[in-house]
């Protein structure tokens, strides 16, 4: 992993019950592509559309959520553990998810070096997510800045 500068913003598409603060802990509930059950971490998008799509191929067909908020989240000046594509693993968008891609994230929290992990999304090729790990120094200096509602075109699903 290098280290680099992370973006100014990133952002999260989530319910609106879960919009009042950032927490890792539906992450650790279930564990994901980047993480294990039991490590916490926020999944966040570098755009409004790469956070639709990664909400969207969990939902059931043809449902069109209706309490969704998209937030808008400032990042600090702060360091980013960044993957280069050539050292994933070979498994690494695979469904479901690997427990290569899973280590990389756990070690990226255990380490706990790096704000942000820059990650390749595995929903939409080319496009990046961002992991923030809810544990390091910087963390609070995170900050909010818009929850807006967000209403899914009907076409889209």
């Amino acid at each position: 992993m290098s280290t680099v500068y992370s973006p100014n913003q990133v952002f999260r598409l989530t319910k609106r019950k879960f919009s009042d603060k950032l927490s890792g802990l539906g992450a650790a509930k279930f564990g994901n592509r980047w993480n294990s059950k039991g490590v916490e971490m926020i999944y966040t998008s570098s755009s409004r559309a790469l956070a639709m799509a990664e909400v969207l191929v969990h939902l059931p067909p043809r449902l069109i959520p209706k309490d969704y908020v998209i937030m808008t989240i400032a990042i600090p000046k702060s360091s980013l553990a960044n993957l280069p594509m050539e050292k994933l693993p070979k498994d690494w968008d695979s469904l479901p998810p690997s427990k290569s891609t899973q280590q990389l994230g756990d070690q990226f929290c255990e380490t706990n070096e790096a704000l942000l992990f820059k990650v390749p999304s595995a929903v939409v090729k080319g496009d990046f997510n961002f992991l923030i790990n809810p544990h390091h120094k910087d963390f609070n200096k995170l900050r909010i800045v818009e929850v807006i509602d967000f209403k899914f075109d009907e076409r889209i699903v």
